[in-house]
């Protein structure tokens, strides 16, 4: 089964579970690696509560050394943050990545104009209700792009997040996705399978398969992910997963230590 280096643990305060369950569900579906990636803090202050604060790193060092001990021998676990990609943040994700050596980085795009984080399920009949869809996803594609050519993350996450309350432009969606293949592509960075998005309102997994198949053709790297945030998520959906991955032209997926990668057939 393909690695799952996008988990969460407590510390972001939207997630459950304790090391030892979270590293039992991942050998018990028969993972290849493990990864914990939760949401990084953005600097000393306070910015919202579903993420750690800087001074709880710490904490999140020795979970991540609970975990890998309770996996012993039995699977490799690997360590990375999810950071967001907000303005300004260059010089932060910078000193971030030098706390630690961090086998991955993954960077994500939860908020529009830093100001709205437009997955926010509070915002469903409010703010959405109101939003002009088309530039909505313009704004957001924009600064996904930015994001990619900023060479900072290892790899990128749910591409097409902006979907996740099913809201759409009308039209061939293309024109959102092909300029950020093409980002993506010159930035190197791997993207990922999400299937948290069978979960959600938008009932598909991130992102759509026509990108995928984008992707591919643009030679970009692959990792399928859970985004798991209980122990129960842990690697779920895999399988279909993997049949939406090779429907899209992918025959393998990507290991990565310390940004080193190798690759696993599907």
């Amino acid at each position: 089964m393909p690695a799952d280096y996008h988990t969460h643990t407590p510390l972001c305060m939207h997630a459950e579970g304790i090391p030892e369950q979270y590293i039992d569900a991942a050998i018990a579906a028969g993972l290849t690696e493990y990864g914990i990636a939760d949401h990084a803090p953005v600097g000393e202050g306070f910015f919202d509560d579903w993420r750690m604060l800087d001074s709880q790193l710490p904490e999140y060092f020795e979970w991540v050394e609970r975990a890998k001990s309770h996996a012993s021998d039995k699977l490799s676990v690997r360590v990375g943050m999810e950071c967001d990609w907000l303005a300004g943040c260059e010089s932060w994700i910078t000193e971030l990545r030098n706390r630690h050596q961090w086998d991955y980085l993954i960077g994500s795009v939860h908020y529009i104009n830093d100001k709205w984080d437009f997955d926010n399920p509070k915002w469903v009949g409010s703010r959405w209700a109101e939003a002009d869809i088309d530039q909505v996803w313009e704004t957001y594609w924009q600064t996904y792009i930015e994001m990619a050519d900023s060479g900072l993350f290892d790899i990128l996450g749910h591409s097409d997040l902006i979907k996740k309350f099913g809201h759409k432009p009308a039209g061939d969606l293309c024109r959102f996705y092909e300029p950020a293949i093409d980002a993506i592509a010159t930035s190197g960075a791997i993207i990922e399978l999400n299937t948290a998005g069978w979960h959600k309102p938008c009932a598909e997994q991130y992102p759509h398969s026509e990108f995928l198949e984008l992707a591919r053709d643009g030679g970009i790297d692959l990792v399928i992910s859970s985004d798991a945030h209980h122990p129960d998520e842990v690697a779920r959906d895999f399988e279909k997963a993997k049949k939406v991955a090779k429907a899209a032209g992918y025959i393998e997926t990507t290991l990565i230590k310390q940004g080193v990668r190798s690759y696993e057939a599907l």
